[in-house]
Order: C-alpha cells, then sequence, then structure tokens
C-alpha cells in the first residue's frame, strides 16, 4: 500500500471493529428491564396497525428477507456492421505480389 501523506495510513484505528463481549453484556444487563416496555410499546404500535411496527415485528420473527435485484439486460444494436474477414482478405490481396500482375 503506497502512503498518501495522511497520518495513520492503514493498520489498526482506535475504536475499531467489534466491541468487547464485555461490553455486550453490560449493554444487554441495562436494556433488560425496559423490555417489558419495549414490548409493551411494539404491541401498541402494532395495535394501531403502523406499518413500521408490524415490519419490525416480522423482521425479528422470520428474519429480513432477501433483497432481489431486477436486471435487465438490452442488446445494443450495432450501428455499423463491419466485416472483419473481408477486410483482412483485402489486406492481405494488396500485400500478395502474385496479384500485381
Amino acid at each position: 500500500m503506497t502512503q498518501d501523506g495522511r497520518k495513520n495510513n492503514g493498520g489498526k484505528r482506535l475504536g475499531a471493529g467489534r466491541k468487547p463481549k464485555a461490553e455486550e453484556l453490560k449493554l444487554i444487563e441495562r436494556l433488560t428491564p425496559l423490555a417489558d416496555e419495549a414490548f409493551k410499546q411494539l404491541k401498541k404500535g402494532i395495535e394501531s396497525g403502523d406499518f413500521k411496527y408490524v415490519q419490525m415485528y416480522f423482521h425479528y420473527l422470520a428474519g429480513k428477507p432477501k433483497e432481489t435485484k431486477d436486471v435487465n439486460v438490452i442488446t445494443e444494436t450495432p450501428l455499423f456492421n463491419i466485416n472483419y474477414d473481408a477486410i483482412v482478405d483485402d489486406i492481405i490481396s494488396e500485400d500478395d505480389p502474385e496479384n500485381d500482375a
């Protein structure tokens, strides 16, 4: 990798990467008491028919559906129909000394 003059090119970055498992466990412990309230709010949102709540519920229940892409391939018609074999034959016949006679 070439250096471009910026400080800290490449290598380890401070704060980069996944947080340690201990930090994840601390966060889970802090959020656990709020689980009942979160479920109540999720239920209210679903009962009110708010699409975002219903969508979130199904994403966690069944997993997010695989994203698909519609790919259309359009073949282009060439502007010129060039017969390269004929061009090559013409070049060869011009260079052939037997055709000069």
